[in-house]
């Protein structure tokens, strides 16, 4: 039995002691059931109300079933039914039925079992609708904690899950829970029929219920045989569900690169195997998960007709009462076998829904998880400047810094211009800036306070970046530019949009600013979503801009007027540019050549050129590049 002990802890463990099922999961559905305490025992009593009608329509049907084996006509029946002493669990009942004839009796027997499963019905249906109004808050719940969750998570943290993976947690988590508390409900349910019914089995014959006993080890042994394995098969599914949807997430954002490559029916058969494997696992579950009914089915047929042959001799002595006693144990019976392969589907569904919870577990649990920092004195502006001080950057223990031994000061109102290799740490002292990443050694002062203690919310909104990389909604030109900057008119954005070269391609586009640009911004060219996404942050009026590679995939033509566009936005704020091309960055007031993490030169265009060294090289190449590029070109 310590099987099922076991089975039964794990159905109510989400409701009951903390130090039982600590679980993320489990703590959120007791800390709903604490505020939703009302409707949890409105759904209890409506239980016991149920099971109350059940045993009493059994009693009911044993009195019918009495009456109608009589044949007495019209006389009372008092005397006959003296002996059935549950008829004094209702105060008054054996006067009042004690001078009816028999053809009023069974009317009356009639309607009392019509009623009681009227209020049955009733209540199965309150019941159902509580449990369902408690389903869908846990639900709303559960939603709003896992993205809660993955919006807290850091950036680096965040980025180590694939976005078909979260995509799966969000989805498939809300119905796990809600999954859990409806079968932890049926099993309730379930057991106190379960225990209305053994009540009139014992009551009818003990001795008989030696076959119940023997039908429901049956049903114990061949669930005990199938839940490790249907357990087991519900992990496996989960495990490719979860591949399948990365998958499908993945083959949707890169369309272009599977079109590009003339990879789509590749991708199509990679995916085509996982649903394979899926089909092939759940047809397996299926197989153990169908075993239960038709064994459930099967019993009672087999118990019946042992009954009927034991019946002969544990009623064959009895004066009366031999064939209601016979028919209300049947039905009893039946109605016992049918709780029984109903925990049984309660067990069965518990495991199948423990893979769903165990992932949903996965993400909800804070251990081994960074998230972001919170609270800190409130950033109202830069009126100094930024002092990177012997900053050091290491992504985790074995790798090299990515940033090694850093001292740079951004002063309000300058810019400065990072530029080196692929792979020098520019991009990393952005993240830095932004708060992505926190410093491994050394610190970041905002006019003397170190970042860390600044309140990062406050602090990233009063940024603008624009990288390589840009990200816009499906939505329209305006809400893209406009988002980050509530409150924003029309006319702000249509300046922010005239001021990064925008407004020209917008005003050619059938809808202008209300234009539709599809998912990622797929119907605008890379130019044209880089110049959103530039007039996005101009909008914001930020104290510091970052421009990461802002300029690399705009043409020659779009590359000058949206640096004229930077160029004024500069003179009066402060902006740090990562910069490939060195002829955007020539105006800059503090330039940083960067190498293996480290700043190895530093100071204007002039200055750098007369020292000779990397950047003199790197300009040299670039001008000798551009050159090539113009002698290259046919005259007309």
């Amino acid at each position: 039995m310590l099987w099922l002990r076991r089975a039964i802890r794990t159905a109510v463990a989400p409701l009951a002691d903390p130090l039982l099922d600590p679980r993320p999961a489990s703590r959120l559905i007791r800390s709903t059931a604490r505020k939703q305490w009302l409707r949890l025992v409105l759904n209890l009593l409506l239980s016991l109300m149920q099971a109350g009608a059940e045993g009493a329509t059994l009693g009911v049907v044993f009195l019918a079933v009495d009456l109608l084996s009589r044949s007495q006509g019209s006389q009372t029946l008092s005397e006959n039914w003296s002996g059935y002493h549950f008829l004094s669990f209702v105060p008054g009942l054996p006067q009042l039925i004690a001078g009816l004839p028999s053809s009023t009796l069974f009317i009356i027997l009639l309607s009392a079992a019509v009623l009681l499963k009227l209020i049955q019905s009733l209540s199965m249906y309150l019941a159902s609708v509580i449990m369902g109004y408690y389903g869908a808050r846990v639900n709303a719940e559960v939603t709003g904690l896992i993205h809660h969750q993955i919006l807290q998570l850091s950036l680096p943290c965040a980025s180590r899950y694939p976005v078909g993976d979260l995509t799966y947690y969000a989805g498939n988590g809300p119905s796990a829970v809600t999954s859990q508390i409806n079968i932890a409900s049926s099993f309730i349910v379930n057991i106190l029929m379960a225990t209305v019914y053994l009540v009139v089995l014992i009551s009818l014959s003990p001795w008989l219920l030696a076959a119940a006993a023997l039908m429901a080890v049956t049903l114990v042994l061949l669930q005990r045989e199938l839940l490790p394995r249907i357990r087991s098969r519900a992990f496996e599914q989960q495990s490719i569900g979860v591949s399948i949807s990365t998958k499908i997430t993945e083959n949707i954002q890169g369309l272009r690169l599977l079109h590009t490559s003339g990879q789509l029916d590749a991708a199509d058969k990679a995916l085509l195997e996982k649903m394979g494997e899926l089909e092939f696992n759940v047809r397996s579950s299926s197989r153990l998960a169908s075993i239960i009914l038709p064994v459930t089915t099967f019993l009672p047929i087999a118990m019946i007709a042992l009954i009927a042959a034991m019946s002969l001799i544990v009623f064959g002595a009895r004066s009366s009462g031999v064939l209601p006693s016979l028919v209300t144990f049947v039905v009893a019976l039946q109605r016992l076998n049918g709780s029984f392969g109903s925990v049984a589907s309660n067990f069965t569904a518990l495991n199948s829904n423990s893979a769903a919870i165990y992932r949903l577990n996965e993400i909800l649990d804070p251990n081994g998880k960074k998230f972001r920092r919170q609270g800190g004195l409130p950033f109202h502006g830069l009126r100094g400047s930024i002092e990177l001080d012997n900053v050091t950057l290491s992504y985790s223990s074995e790798s090299q810094p990515a940033v090694r031994n850093v001292n740079l000061s951004i002063l309000r109102g300058r810019t400065i211009a990072l530029v080196g290799a692929s792979g020098a740490g520019k991009s990393s002292i952005a993240d830095l800036l932004v708060g992505l990443n926190d410093p491994t050694e050394g610190r970041i002062l905002v006019d003397g306070v170190d970042l860390h203690d600044i309140d990062l919310q406050s602090w990233q909104q009063r940024l603008g970046v624009v990288s390589q990389d840009t990200f816009l909604f499906n939505a329209s030109i305006a809400y893209n530019i406009a988002f980050g900057t509530p409150g924003a008119t029309d006319s702000q954005i249509e300046a922010a949009a005239s001021k990064a070269q925008a407004a020209g391609f917008i005003s050619a586009l059938p809808n202008g600013f209300d234009t539709l640009i599809g998912e990622r911004g797929y119907r605008l060219s890379g130019g044209q979503r880089q110049r959103i996404s530039l007039a996005r942050a101009i909008l914001r009026e930020p104290e510091l801009l970052i421009l990461d590679e802002a300029t690399s995939a705009l043409d020659s033509q779009s590359e000058r007027l949206v640096q004229e566009a930077i160029e004024q936005f500069e003179r009066q704020h402060t902006v740090l540019v990562i910069a490939h091309r060195l002829s955007t960055i020539v105006n800059a007031d503090l330039i940083c050549v960067m190498d293996e993490g480290r700043i190895v030169e530093r100071g204007n265009h002039r200055e750098l050129l007369a020292i000779n060294g990397r950047y003199a090289n790197l300009w040299q190449q670039q001008s000798h590049r551009v050159g090539q590029e113009i002698s290259a070109t046919p005259t007309i």
